[in-house]
């Protein structure tokens, strides 16, 4: 059957997402082909969610340009759609006198980028902001933020839908075409799409789809960092960001501590190039480097403080013998008109996605008349949070209206039947157990899961009719039960 449509966005990362959202303000009709069974499955869930300021990226370029600006836009993004911000500031710091000229070369760097409020400071200085801190001078950013990640795109999708973007989940693309006029899209549910504007935001699958259209000038090299997640005992340690500056050539920025906006804190990650785009593995080896930097970094860690590890992939345009970074491609192809293509976003793409939402929109302006939508939606329902986070008045009263807010059914998160309900009945219609969790934060606690696991089986099974075949973990290849053993 074939869809026909004004913009086709392959991939639902961030940055597809906030492409959505940006071209859901016009009277176009957008289709979002993603190959998972939900948004932000990939890159975009695993990541540090920091916002960068924008010191570490060469003037002129892409990167340096867009993450200044869509770090600027995030305060507001973030109020309209309840996603909670903190910009906390970061330390990058110098621990010899090759890493103090790194940090100078950072600060003019940074301002010639536009960066505000950068200061070099000395270790009284250093000790104000984050006492215990090492080194002997760091580098200081004030507008570097934190973020969470898959809360963000999550909701980027869900404004988007809400204003009219289809999200076909599950749609892995399989071919693409060119006639006189418009591309035609071709999916594993053999489904057909055709539209005058193709945008090609599938992060590391991004070079795949260019060869689909006879384009192999690109290719993707998948970078893996793996990550340790602190328990929350910690929270409040850290005040800051502390990053090491940075070594040459290398494919990150250093292993660093970062918090995040739900109290955990972040060890990692590391940097090993893999040969799969899929390849999430958590290793031995770099876990146990994590553990030892971890605790050169915050001597009172203990072992119970280690609570889970996860991977993400950088999409570097760099093979591992060159390593570094190469600029984001952000272009409207000439020999396929209406070919809007995105390679290589790696960091700072989580920090430069609305910004790049509205550059893609101005290149899909070119090809596609956008007019002002009379009831675009910018704010999405409800409050910033979660339930245990509200005024106690605030919560007798929901509990008052709904008594599905007095059931906790993730101890660990606090995290109450009616949260639950409504991540399994998001917008995009995900009831997969990684899509209830990223929604929700049950399962994110110290015992992953153990208590509020079987609780969530229970809900689908009891209130939605799930059988046994019908738990997903994450895709369709995942399936959380066999059958039934009595």
């Amino acid at each position: 059957m074939m869809k026909k449509c004004d913009v086709i966005i392959i991939g639902a990362g961030v940055v597809g997402n906030a492409i959505a959202r940006e071209l859901s303000r016009y009277e176009v009709s957008i289709a979002v082909l993603e190959k998972e069974l939900d948004v932000a499955m990939g890159a975009s869930s695993r990541n540090s969610g920091v916002l960068h300021s924008g010191i570490h990226y060469k003037p002129g370029t892409l990167r340096a340009r867009l993450s200044v600006q869509g770090n600027a836009m995030m305060k507001d993004l973030c109020s309209d759609l309840k996603i909670k911000i903190e910009y906390i500031g970061k330390l990058t710091v110098a621990q010899d006198e090759d890493g103090i000229e790194t940090l100078h070369s950072l600060k003019e760097q940074g301002e010639a980028n536009n960066v505000p409020g950068l200061e070099i400071l000395d270790q009284e200085q250093m000790q104000q902001i984050q006492p215990g801190v090492g080194g002997i001078k760091a580098l200081y950013s004030p507008s570097t933020g934190i973020i969470c990640p898959y809360g963000l795109s999550i909701a980027l999708a869900e404004n988007a839908a809400a204003n009219g973007v289809e999200f076909y989940l599950g749609h892995g693309v399989t071919n693409i075409s060119k006639n006189s006029r418009e591309f035609v899209v071709n999916t594993a549910q053999g489904e057909e799409f055709e539209a005058p504007v193709l945008i090609n935001s599938a992060g590391l699958f991004s070079d795949r789809v260019c060869e689909m259209l006879g384009i192999d000038e690109y290719r993707i090299y998948p970078c893996r960092g793996e990550y340790l997640v602190l328990d929350k005992r910690l929270k409040g340690t850290l005040s800051t960001l502390v990053y090491p500056a940075p070594r040459k050539g290398g494919a990150g920025l250093g292993i660093h501590l970062t918090n995040t906006v739900d109290g955990n804190i972040l060890i990692g990650p590391s940097s090993e190039y893999v040969d799969e785009p899929d390849d999430f593995a958590s290793t031995s080896e770099i876990m146990t480097q994590l553990k030892k930097e971890g605790h050169e970094l915050l001597p009172e860690l203990s072992t119970t403080d280690f609570i889970r590890s996860f991977s993400g992939l950088r999409a570097k345009q760099n093979p591992p013998e060159v390593g570094g970074y190469k600029d984001f491609i952000i272009e409207s192809r000439d020999d396929f008109p209406g070919f809007i293509n995105l390679v290589g976003i790696e960091s700072p793409g989580l920090t430069s996605a609305p910004a790049i939402g509205l550059m893609a929109k101005e290149m899909v302006g070119r090809f596609v008349d956008l007019k002002d939508k009379d009831r675009f939606v910018s704010e999405r329902p409800g409050s910033v949070g979660f339930f245990h986070e509200l005024p106690e008045e605030k919560k007798a009263d929901l509990v008052a209206k709904n008594p599905d807010y007095g059931e906790v059914i993730c101890r660990c998160e606090q995290i109450t039947k009616k949260e639950i309900l409504d991540a399994i009945q998001n917008p995009l219609r995900n009831s997969t157990i990684n899509g209830i969790k990223y929604r929700s934060r049950a399962m994110m606690g110290r015992c992953q899961g153990g208590f509020c696991l079987p609780r969530i089986v229970e809900i689908l099974k009891q209130e939605f009719g799930y059988k046994p075949e019908d738990y997903l973990l994450q895709s369709k290849g995942s399936p959380l039960f066999s059958g039934r053993v009595r």
